[in-house]
């Protein structure tokens, strides 16, 4: 599935999010994807130019929740 969404943090409220397609650092970059990895992180790739890289890692110690990208046709 496809991961639209994460929001890290213990309180759902006041949460970081992080959104495909969210623009970050000043406007400069774009998140890309969000993927979980085999160690059950979670983790963040930015793009600038065509360019991707990875930004941010969550390890499992950090409460996430996550959001999947639904369409329906």
């Amino acid at each position: 599935m496809i991961i639209r969404k994460i929001s890290v943090g213990a309180d759902y409220k006041s949460a970081m999010n992080y959104i495909v397609g969210q623009s970050v650092l000043n406007g400069s970059h774009v998140i890309h994807h969000i993927s979980g990895s085999d160690d059950g992180s979670f983790l963040v790739y930015i793009e600038k130019e065509k360019e991707i890289i990875m930004w941010k890692k969550f390890s499992t110690n950090m409460p996430v929740s996550v959001e999947f990208n639904i369409d329906f046709i």
